[in-house]
């Protein structure tokens, strides 16, 4: 949307001024922005779970359900 500002973590926002607007990001940059992002999705998922807990027990029953009939 191209109303909204543009919001970045402050990890993001020190690896891009760290890599600088040319420069490729190195091997840690990119491992640290990505654990921000999976702590960031982890966050949203518990958020999510807390705010919806019957979609969230469906949602666990569905993938106990599944997890039982997986074939190895």
């Amino acid at each position: 949307m191209p109303d909204l500002p543009d919001h970045k973590t402050d990890a993001a926002a020190r690896a891009e001024e760290a890599a600088g607007p040319g420069e490729p990001e190195t091997e840690a940059q990119r491992r640290r922005r990505r654990a921000q992002f999976l702590r960031d999705l982890a966050e949203a998922r518990a958020l999510r779970d807390r705010v919806q807990p019957r979609r969230a027990k469906a949602a666990r029953l569905r993938h106990a359900m599944r997890m039982r009939t997986f074939r190895w």
